[in-house]
């Protein structure tokens, strides 16, 4: 059964609440402010709606918020955490006082005071007078207006509204045109129709969303048309027609006589009378907000609170958790029974804001913590590349989109199988569109960011991969886009593998080993030997370690340094230590790495690096470093992102730290760090959970000093998917202030290195 629709139906919800509100600890603001760019509206786990404001500044509101501006709007669809440009921003109310003589020129309001936020709950007061409180739906909106006692009281409803893009970079959001109709239904004032948008920050073609909305206060009312832009004042022109469909401005002004006015909208991508049915079946008539409101809270509780537990009563750190758990579950969107493109009987998962930031760590999370919403997930990437002719490395309103690097849906997917994910799925599909990324170069969509070849999705830079084993520059990100490929073509000898298809598990391995033609042996930097670089067909190009240019599109290397990226061979470590001289002299180098504040905690090609001290026997190391990031730059504040968000890229690294575990990506491994909290349960579903524990740890105490797995005493600083995961298990941690070398048994496993970590550099580059 889809997500939605086991949980949105009011007064029908099969599932109870928790007997702790778990909700409380879970701040929407958490990230919202310093560009984490969250989105701190009212939304369901996974849901279509994200009901929130939608603010001017003259920058870029990514998620419709800014801590200052004037509020715009309303609106129903939002992403949370992504960069690039804004996305949606689309059906969206505004409340406004007095005679409105255009609605098209500015009809923005200051605020009053600072919004209001929980979960299922926001309240904004303008300096209007006008407060507006919101709540909202899996498909639909509660809007709950009071106006001041005085003076004319309007609703704008702005089909042509959207979030614009102020950066000139060609990726604004663009108004093609709707339709919108008011009448009567019953004692309740309805007004329907649909609006057409292309653009944003994957550069979407032309899609349609369908709205239907209620009053409960009879209004007066005008539909109005006008010229100008999305953002400039044009001219309106006004009718009494309650039937309108227009490529201008287009919209309608409801004016109420009523004090309090409440209004009931759902969306649906398929048609006005499948969000008149979202919004009837979700939100009632006689619905109120603070029973939509208590539902949602119930539903977050039920399905994502409660799958960590802990008795531990730290205010601050269960902010963190909570708060982190509630934005990484926002994105992606399930659409299911909304997908306008093609019939399918399989899920439909959209506004995923990027695999390249999320294969990492919150795929890996997404597969714990939601096995059946996950399993859903996979089977909606294959059943695009079955409709669509590739999988997606970034997708949203029904477009593929904005690949940074490699085919990094192939991660996903070889991260579930590995993990033995069945159900449902259609592995040879999978399979086969795994190979469709590692074999057929995607049409190039003259993407000005790089024209080089595609950004829409596959593998751009193939011909160089396919012909040479590197990429030149004659593709943009040549290099970090060659350690990505690299990493993709392990997944495929992974499933390969698994499948029995013994020629092609030989050829991928093989390929997965092309990072090394990027590496020079010869370039230093910090006193040490051997980086990633840029080459043509000859030989190797000068570049210093420390600086990516301008890290962007066209560049060697996308946002990150090359001795960032010079540690991303995860699948190769074994290689990656031999060729900097050994463990030892890898400890060396990732210690010069921290020493010298090369780390960021802002972008994805560093996560894993303060866990890779386990392969070298140092998983002392790695708690200090990556506790150390996480205390620096992780708080349960507006600010407490180091960055942006990602679409819950950022809280899902904190969230494995916090838990003491991290993942690497198509593997079944789990490096070793230091649980946070005195115990912790991880409910992994069908009855089986994962207990943590810890004795002796504090804000000081936090190296682990010996470690129990399912009750026998472990030396390894990993454990497998099926030593915890599989069916469950406990592990119990003894910490303390100083470190201990307890890890002395056998390193993590390093899958496609064929030459050991003291192998020669001559060895492992075939010199």
């Amino acid at each position: 059964m889809a997500f939605f629709r086991a949980i949105s139906l009011l007064g029908a919800v099969a599932y109870a609440a928790p007997p702790v509100d778990l909700a409380s600890y879970a701040l929407p603001f958490m990230g919202s402010t310093n560009g984490g760019n969250t989105f701190p509206g009212v939304s369901r786990p996974l849901g279509m709606v994200k009901l929130g404001p939608d603010l001017y500044t003259g920058s870029d509101s990514y998620s419709g918020y800014q801590p200052t501006g004037n509020f715009t709007g309303f609106s129903m669809l939002h992403e949370s955490g992504t960069g690039g440009a804004p996305k949606y921003g689309v059906v969206s109310q505004m409340p406004a006082m007095g005679n409105i003589t255009n609605p098209l020129a500015d009809q923005s309001a200051t605020r009053a005071a600072a919004d209001e936020a929980e979960v299922g709950y926001y309240k904004a007061s303008l300096g209007s007078g006008i407060t507006v409180e919101l709540a909202a739906t899996d498909r639909a909106g509660l809007y709950r207006y009071k106006f001041p006692c005085t003076g004319a009281r309007n609703i704008i409803v702005d089909v042509s509204h959207v979030l614009s893009s102020y950066r000139g970079m060609g990726l604004e959001q663009h108004y093609l045109g709707g339709g919108i109709t008011v009448g009567k239904e019953g004692n309740q004032t309805k007004y329907y129709g649909y609006g057409s948008y292309d653009n944003g920050w994957n550069r979407a073609p032309k899609w349609s969303v369908y709205f239907c909305g209620y009053f409960d206060s009879e209004p007066t009312w005008k539909t109005f048309l006008g010229d100008g832009n999305n953002a400039g004042s044009g001219l309106a022109q006004y009718s009494d027609t309650p039937n309108v469909t227009s490529t201008a401005r287009l919209g309608a002004i409801f004016t109420f006589k009523a004090k309090n006015v409440k209004s009931r909208v759902g969306v649906s991508f398929i048609s006005t009378e499948q969000a008149c049915q979202n919004v009837n079946e979700q939100i009632p008539a006689e619905a109120p907000l603070a029973t939509v409101k208590q539902q949602t809270r119930d539903v977050w509780n039920s399905e994502v609170f409660s799958r960590i537990t802990t008795t531990d009563t730290d205010t601050t750190k269960l902010q963190l958790l909570y708060s982190s758990l509630y934005h990484m579950h926002l994105i992606p969107t399930n659409k299911t029974g909304e997908n306008p493109l093609w019939t399918s009987s399989e899920p439909y998962y959209d506004d995923i804001f990027t695999l390249w930031d999320l294969f990492r760590c919150t795929t890996p999370l997404f597969h714990i913590l939601q096995p059946m919403h996950y399993e859903e997930y996979i089977r909606s990437l294959i059943d695009v590349w079955r409709n669509a002719g590739y999988m997606p490395d970034a997708r949203s309103s029904f477009s593929n989109g904005a690949t940074q690097g490699g085919s990094n849906a192939d991660n996903v997917l070889a991260d579930a199988y590995v993990k033995g994910l069945r159900g449902k799925i259609n592995w040879d599909d999978g399979y086969a569109a795994m190979v469709k990324d590692a074999e057929v170069t995607p049409p190039n969509n003259n993407d000005p960011r790089d024209r080089s070849g595609s950004t829409k999705e596959g593998r751009g830079a193939l011909p160089d991969w396919l012909a040479h084993g590197f990429i030149t520059p004659t593709y943009g990100r040549s290099v970090s886009r060659a350690v990505e490929y690299a990493v993709n073509d392990f997944s495929l000898y992974q499933v390969a593998k698994a499948l029995g298809r013994t020629s092609d598990a030989d050829k991928y391995l093989a390929r997965s080993h092309n990072w090394r033609n990027h590496w020079n042996p010869n370039a230093t930097s910090l006193g040490f030997s051997g980086f990633l670089v840029p080459r043509n067909l000859t030989s190797f190009l000068p570049q210093d370690p420390l600086t990516c240019g301008g890290c962007y599109w066209g560049d060697y290397y996308y946002e990150a340094l090359p001795w960032e990226y010079s540690f991303n061979a995860h699948h190769d470590i074994d290689a990656l230590m031999a060729l900097s001289g050994g463990p030892d002299r890898f400890v060396e180098r990732l210690e010069a790495f921290f020493n010298h504040s090369l780390f960021n905690p802002g972008n994805e090609p560093s996560f894993t690096t303060p866990f890779l001290y386990n392969f070298a026997g140092r998983q002392d190391l790695s708690v200090l470093h990556s506790r150390s990031v996480a205390k620096q730059y992780y708080h349960p504040t507006p600010s407490g992102l180091p960055g942006n968000s990602d679409a819950g890229a950022m809280e899902s690294w904190v969230l494995w730290v916090m838990l003491g575990l991290y993942p690497m990506t198509g593997q079944t491994t789990f490096l070793v760090g230091s649980p946070w909290f005195e115990d912790l349960t991880i409910d992994l579903g069908e009855g089986k959970k994962l207990r943590i524990k810890t004795m002796g740890g504090s804000e000081e105490a936090f190296y682990v000093q010996s470690l129990r797995v399912n009750g026998e005493s472990w030396d390894k600083g990993w454990v497998s998917w099926e030593d915890v995961f599989a069916e469950g298990g406990e592990m119990e941690f003894v910490l303390g202030s100083q470190p201990v070398r307890w890890d002395t048994g056998e390193r993590p496993p390093s899958p496609a290195s064929e030459v050991g970590a003291t192998a020669s550099v001559g060895q492992v580059l075939g010199g």
